[in-house]
């Protein structure tokens, strides 16, 4: 094989609490993720020189080693002891600094993607080590559909997976970094946790439908955004069964009964913030497009 698309969902919490900081610095979570319908597509080619180049249809993303997906591949071909020369193409349709895991999607993906490409056979537990060395989300977009999440992230749990579900994802102008992010968690007196529980407890009995309203995420009290408020209000408004921001932000989603009432919500949405898009609940991750 030379050649390899691929396509690389992202994600929603929907649900997301901070529940202790360890001695090392970094934050512990729970967190419900939910794989949902907007793709990266990452084209990996195998090229004569040794080494990993990277270029993107977004002009903002670094092509270098700070990019996840660089270091996942880096990472990829020291575990496999392999010295090929690989180009990794982003046409990158998942927005940055939105909560989305846009980036860790990626990462995740150029690991699946070389596994394929390079005849590696690494298991999903070999691939999903060499994805906690490369972020602590990378992991779940191996594996995708509904998750509980706890620890650094790192921790996966499989829950059954929800119907494909009609939703709208809208993001405003401002981006939220996630180190400032969790210095603002830091800062809260008193916040109102989700809880995360009972969610799961609902998820797994099958009662989704009664799992949505619970849905919260800790980090909105942090953002304390003013954007992320007024697409809240327009989604419910417009019948939304919940309306949450989703990871340190800032973009927010919404879960409807109907894709019409999906698509009516986000129409009102474009006259309001510049993104706005339509899609549903996954039940799996990643997908080969094409291989030659």
């Amino acid at each position: 094989m030379r050649e390899i698309q691929v396509r690389t969902p992202a994600k929603v919490n929907l649900t997301l609490d901070v529940v202790g900081k360890r001695d090392d610095g970094y934050h512990s979570i729970e967190s419900v993720f939910q794989a949902v319908g907007i793709y990266d597509a990452l084209t990996l080619t195998r090229v004569d020189t040794p080494g990993i180049t990277l270029s993107s249809t977004n002009k903002y993303l670094p092509c270098n080693q700070k990019n996840i997906a660089y270091q996942a591949a880096q990472l990829f071909l020291k575990h496999a002891h392999r010295w090929d020369g690989i180009h990794i193409h982003i046409e990158k349709h998942i927005p940055s600094q939105a909560g989305l895991g846009g980036g860790s999607s990626d990462g995740a993906a150029v690991i699946a993607a070389l596994n394929w490409l390079l005849g590696c056979r690494m298991s999903l537990q070999e691939q999903c080590e060499i994805a906690a060395q490369v972020g602590a989300d990378v992991p779940f977009f191996l594996t995708g559909g509904t998750m509980h999440v706890s620890g650094m992230g790192e921790i996966l749990e499989p829950l059954p997976p929800m119907p494909a579900l009609p939703m709208v994802i809208a993001k405003g102008k401002a981006g939220v970094s996630t180190p400032e992010a969790y210095r603002r968690i830091d800062q809260l007196t008193d916040p109102v946790h989700p809880d995360t529980a009972r969610v799961i407890d609902f998820l797994r009995n099958g009662r989704y439908w009664d799992a949505i309203p619970e849905c919260g995420n800790l980090f909105e009290a942090a953002a304390n955004l003013e954007e992320v408020t007024q697409i809240k209000q327009i989604m419910m408004d417009m019948g939304a069964q919940c309306a949450l921001m989703t990871g340190s932000g800032s973009a927010v989603f919404g879960i409807f009964d109907t894709g019409f009432m999906a698509q009516k919500c986000c129409n009102a949405l474009h006259a309001v913030v510049p993104y706005a898009v339509t899609c549903k609940t996954l039940k799996h991750s990643i997908r080969i497009v094409s291989r030659s």
